[in-house]
């Protein structure tokens, strides 16, 4: 665990100019990511890009934490530059993480110096830059909520647009079970979208709405259609963490999973999860989509929400991440979630924090961070604050679509959104 022992509560210097990626260690990076995919069978395929030269942008999926090896390996032999978040700088200090070649940044935040950062790395150092929009591992294999000006980023960028799309980091290493490494084949694919001219001739709306497309992934689908099959005793274990609302029966919180099996204390209902990724009901044999389960308690969510007088309370304890230091231990404290956003409180220091639904479209979920149980993350441009709470209703994925079902609801409503683009 990383600790500020210190207490040193000083802001991450977010405005200092990124360098290039340092040339000495370009080959430990290339080195360690062969290794790393090496079991999963990766192969990249590349469109478009032949005699593309940088500096250029890479929009990646973030399926799982395979994607910060492909990427370097995606562009070989050139140097890149990765926007990352504060975690990657106290995990790996930052004169390191700084010649590896990130680019600093907090998570769902509005900050003008990691754009100003982006530019400065694409334009002044001539590299390629990684962006990871999802900025998230994604909860179900499935493509998680994206920012909705993508394409004013773009467009305000210049530079030729390249995806990289990634399939089956997921599989190998789903979000809820990351310590236990699945043996399921890897591929990508570069991909170039837009020239610069290209980019002159669309609107930002539309290449919001294909950037959008291009992203798109469903790796349950994926497995299915390509027969990959996982034989792991234990594969769905975790899952109870996303798919926390009982299908049969309607209560939360009630469904567990051992083994390949996930199951309901209330009603009893029991579901086996196939080698191919489905979920079959013991009880009438019916198969389940984990994305539809995933997007059906979504939907009840939005339902949730219709009720203006929607509140939870909630006893909590925070772990404060101001820079490269390390985490900052704050005690007790109490979150409140609305239909106005989070109210964070915080006795340590007397700071009381408020998290505006009109600009939060998302969180950071986590279900075992690092040993010490599920938490949420939320930012402000100097500090992440990880929040745990033990309580059964705490669960992390039902807050994140709560946050991004009231988002889109007031949004839908005409309010104000004036959210900048931010990624991991």
């Amino acid at each position: 665990m990383m600790i500020n022992k210190k207490g040193d509560m000083t802001p991450f210097d977010m405005k200092k100019r990124p360098c290039r990626q340092s040339p000495f260690l370009m080959p430990v990076i290339w080195g360690a990511s062969f290794l790393m995919t090496r079991r999963f069978g990766l192969r990249i395929k590349k469109s478009g890009i032949k005699g593309l030269k940088p500096p250029y942008l890479v929009i990646s999926t973030h399926q799982g934490f395979s994607d910060y090896y492909i990427a370097p390996l995606s562009v070989f032999p050139r140097r890149a530059s990765y926007v990352s978040d504060m975690e990657g700088f106290a995990a790996f200090g930052r004169m390191l993480y700084r010649k590896i070649g990130c680019i600093a940044t907090r998570r769902f935040v509005t900050d003008v110096s990691t754009l100003n950062n982006i530019k400065y790395a694409l334009e002044k150092n001539r590299n390629i830059v990684f962006l990871f929009p999802e900025a998230r591992h994604s909860n179900v294999g499935t493509t998680s909520v994206l920012p909705d000006n993508l394409g004013r980023l773009v467009k305000y960028l210049n530079v030729p647009v390249v995806i990289l799309s990634v399939c089956g980091s997921y599989l190998a290493s789903p979000f809820w079970d990351e310590e236990h490494v699945r043996t399921a084949p890897m591929k990508a694919e570069l991909k170039l979208l837009y020239t610069s001219e290209e980019l002159k001739g669309i609107t930002e709306e539309e290449a919001s709405e294909e950037i959008g497309n291009a992203l798109k992934y469903d790796e349950y689908r994926y497995q299915y259609k390509k027969k990959i099959r996982i034989g792991y005793k234990n594969r769905a274990e975790g899952l109870s963490m996303v798919l926390y609302q009982c299908m049969e029966c309607g209560n939360e919180f009630t469904v567990s999973d051992k083994g390949d099996e996930l199951f309901c204390s209330n009603c009893g209902a029991r579901w086996v999860m196939s080698e191919y990724g489905h979920l079959v009901s013991r009880e009438t044999g019916k198969a389940i989509h984990i994305p539809d389960w995933y997007e059906w308690e979504r939907s009840n969510a939005a339902d949730e929400i219709k009720n203006s007088s929607y509140r939870q309370e909630y006893d909590v304890t925070v772990e404060a991440l101001p820079n490269e230091k390390g985490f900052v231990f704050m005690g007790g404290g109490k979150l409140v979630h609305s239909i106005d956003g989070f109210q964070l409180y915080i006795p340590k220091n007397e700071e009381r924090l408020f998290f505006s639904s009109k600009i939060l479209y998302t969180v950071q979920t986590e279900y075992d961070y690092k040993g010490k149980g599920k938490c949420i993350v939320l930012s402000t441009r100097d500090c992440c604050y990880y929040i745990y709470c033990g309580k059964n209703d705490f669960n992390p994925t039902k807050l994140q679509l709560l946050t991004e079902e009231i988002h889109k609801a007031l949004k839908r409503g005409g309010r104000e959104n004036d959210r900048v683009y931010q990624n991991e």
